[in-house]
């Protein structure tokens, strides 16, 4: 065995090594990230798991209680609170709640921002979700939970591996190339391998994990766009994580400095005229979920 394979070797065990330094997921999130499987879920089952935490109980009504869902009165049940959500974005506001909870307590490089991160996870999360409602896409159900963790990788190289982390920040910084390429140069291997690897080790769906293995290597592809076949997940979150840098939900701050234009992304999945709708909808989304991470 080379030298070199023995230094990928290293740095990826240590890497998925960080993971049992995070607590585990709560029962609520497990619950989430296996509906996603099957649509015929429950409400009534899904706000008795809510109620038994009753800090999640807390926030889901200070959600349905706030602007974004802003109605007369006030709604002071989960189950009231779940039928005006809805499932689907209830189940996205809890996957935010419940992964921003793992990184908090966590010791992690210099440099490393745990706050840009998790505004960073939450705004590729929210676009993700709001591109599926727009196009065709395959998986569409799992954008939201791509999204949310398709950066996990460099988490866990911020975590076990922090002097490599600010190595491979510095030379983001003087320009020697894409955040990828400056971690296969310092620790051959890339954070999107990394985190393909800690969701099959937590069992999470194999669509997410795709999605996440290949997300810096897939732009919409024009003959998709023709042909009007399916945008790929990892499309969806290639372009969600672009927008997200973009308006400066950056996890590094250069990182929003090179990001290509808001028209360039929506032009290339052939959103153009619906960018404006969009944005509103992702300003008041983000904003709700920032509120409570």
């Amino acid at each position: 065995m080379s030298s070199g394979t023995i230094h990928r070797f290293s740095c990826r065990e240590l890497a998925l090594k960080s993971l049992d330094t995070l607590p585990p997921f709560s029962p609520v999130f497990n619950h989430l990230i296996a509906s996603l499987a099957y649509d015929n879920v429950s409400l009534a089952e899904l706000s008795t798991v809510i109620e038994r935490d009753t800090v999640l109980s807390g926030n889901v009504l200070r959600l349905v209680n706030s602007v974004l869902y802003g109605r007369r009165g006030t709604i002071s049940s989960v189950r009231h609170a779940l039928a005006i959500i809805g499932l689907t974005k209830l189940r996205n506001y809890v996957l935010g709640l419940s992964v921003s909870q793992l990184w908090k307590r966590v010791r992690t490089a210099p440099s490393w921002s745990s706050s840009r991160f998790n505004h960073h996870s939450a705004a590729t999360a929210v676009m993700g979700d709001l591109l599926v409602q727009r196009v065709r896409v395959e998986s569409a159900e799992a954008a939201f939970a791509a999204g949310l963790l398709h950066d996990i990788g460099r988490f866990m190289i911020a975590v076990a591996l922090p002097d490599e982390h600010e190595r491979i920040v510095a030379m983001m910084q003087r320009g020697e190339g894409t955040v990828e390429q400056c971690e296969f140069d310092v620790i051959d291997v890339t954070h999107a391998e990394l985190g393909a690897a800690a969701l099959a080790k937590w069992n999470l769906p194999v669509a997410i994990q795709r999605a996440i293995a290949v997300h810096h290597d897939s732009p919409v592809s024009p003959a998709a766009q023709r042909e009007g076949a399916p945008i790929s997940l990892p499309m969806i979150v290639h372009a969600a994580n672009q927008l997200a840098d973009h308006f400066g939900y950056s996890i590094i701050p250069l990182e929003s400095e090179r990001a290509p234009s808001s028209g360039e992304v929506f032009e290339e999945l052939g959103l153009s005229k619906d960018a404006e709708h969009i944005l509103a909808d992702f300003e008041n989304e983000v904003h709700s979920l920032l509120q409570a991470i």
